[in-house]
């Protein structure tokens, strides 16, 4: 073959290679423009003007979370059915943990006037003994003096809604959430119904999830019950949660207010007397026994305290598997109450959550806010799993129990 039709032929090999090689880029390109495609897609519906996040609940969770997230410069829509103040009779117990996160988040303020009270450790009253535990307040790193504080949970609340809805990016409304909007397994926003009655819609690229342990979203299980009610004044200024155990319940004591105590009596199920008839009356009295404070808790009987039956509830934390929604506080992970730890677990989980989000430059990056709350779930297990186990052996240790292997390990555990 001569030499000019080596050439060509050289020149039409190059020529195919190079057109093999600019279409197998190509390929490789509209592939990768395909995948930011499809990320992109899934913000599509979300409007100009529109929320960053998207807050379902107004409680300790929901408020805290929208002013942390809108004092980093988003814009936020929370919705809450009920903006009353709530009378719950839970959530009255932050532990000193629980006071060291809501100063991180710039909220330590909201406890201030709020008739809370201080509270130093746990007393302990059983067959007659007593033993105090108080918090250890030598070589802690708190910037305060390390003790809890019990109060009205509506008043916290309504402080914590007051200073999140004083921010300009904070739009705090009242409605009722009746689903979520979903494509193609991403969350994009809610349908609610506001106060006119009206069916709206709101987007935004994240939605949360903190609408308390009665979420529609997330149903719990029900473990076993709880008798929950107020005692009139009484003097109890020991300053610290006191804890009953007698057979077949174990009562909790603690101040909310100046002038009020709460208590809490944790009954086995097939244990539960009827209201009526003075029955549930005459079954705490009698089932309250061997502690100085027991006067107390008879007196309050005597007066006519206010009774509640409710469902304890307890439930592992398990993220979505939906895109662009997040579940928290008691939506998401609960434990056993007698540990009075709730809202230390979802403010230490708000201050994670924020840390991990603040970086993002748009949270309508589906992969990336993806990636954030995937580490969001990991890096709040050391803490989160070490109270709810030790929620759970706690309540083993102090519930009893009719069947006689468990009530040997109660009394081993308690030595008192």
């Amino acid at each position: 073959m001569d030499l000019p039709h080596v050439w060509l032929w050289t020149m039409l090999l190059a020529c195919v290679l190079a057109w093999m090689i600019f279409h197998v880029n190509n390929q490789r390109k509209k592939k990768s423009m395909l995948k930011v495609a499809e990320a992109e897609a899934a913000t599509e519906g979300i409007r100009e003007g529109d929320v960053d996040t998207i807050i379902i609940g107004a409680g300790v969770g929901g408020s805290a979370l929208a002013y942390a997230l809108a004092k980093d410069g988003c814009r936020v829509h929370v919705i809450e059915r009920d903006m009353r103040e709530p009378e719950r009779m839970t959530g009255e117990v932050m532990q000193p943990g629980g006071r060291f996160m809501l100063a991180k988040l710039g909220l330590q303020d909201c406890l201030e006037n709020i008739d809370a009270q201080e509270l130093a450790g746990l007393a302990v009253y059983k067959d007659g003994k007593e033993g105090v535990l108080p918090f250890p307040v030598e070589n802690n790193t708190f910037p305060y003096e390390p003790s809890g504080r019990c109060f009205h949970n509506g008043r916290l609340v309504q402080r914590l809604r007051h200073k999140a809805s004083s921010l300009p990016n904070v739009h705090m409304e009242e409605g009722t959430v009746k689903s979520l909007i979903e494509e193609k397994e991403v969350i994009k926003g809610v349908i609610y119904k506001n106060t006119a009655g009206q069916e709206t819609t709101a987007f935004a690229p994240l939605t949360v999830v903190c609408d308390r342990c009665y979420s529609n979203l997330r149903r719990s299980l029900v473990d076993s019950t709880v008798s929950i009610y107020i005692l009139p004044k009484v003097d109890l200024n020991l300053h610290r949660l006191h804890l009953i155990l007698s057979r077949p319940m174990v009562c909790i004591m603690y101040q909310i207010s100046s002038d009020e105590v709460r208590c809490m009596a944790e009954i086995p199920a097939d244990s539960v007397p009827p209201m009526a008839n003075g029955e549930m009356s005459t079954f705490l009295k009698e089932s309250t026994y061997g502690s100085s404070v027991r006067e107390i808790f008879i007196k309050g009987i005597n007066d006519g305290a206010r009774m509640q039956v409710v469902a304890t509830k307890s439930m592992s934390a398990r993220l979505s598997e939906k895109k662009g929604v997040i579940v928290l506080g008691d939506a998401f992970n609960m434990r056993h109450p007698l540990i009075a730890s709730g809202m230390m677990v979802v403010l230490s989980d708000i201050v994670i959550l924020r840390h991990l989000l603040k970086p993002l430059e748009n949270l309508a990056n589906v992969t990336q806010v993806s990636q954030v709350i995937k580490n969001f779930n990991d890096i709040r297990k050391p803490m989160s799993a070490t109270v709810n186990t030790l929620g759970s052996a706690f309540s083993q240790a102090l519930v009893a129990s009719k069947d006689e292997a468990k009530e040997a390990t109660r009394l081993l555990r308690l030595p008192l």
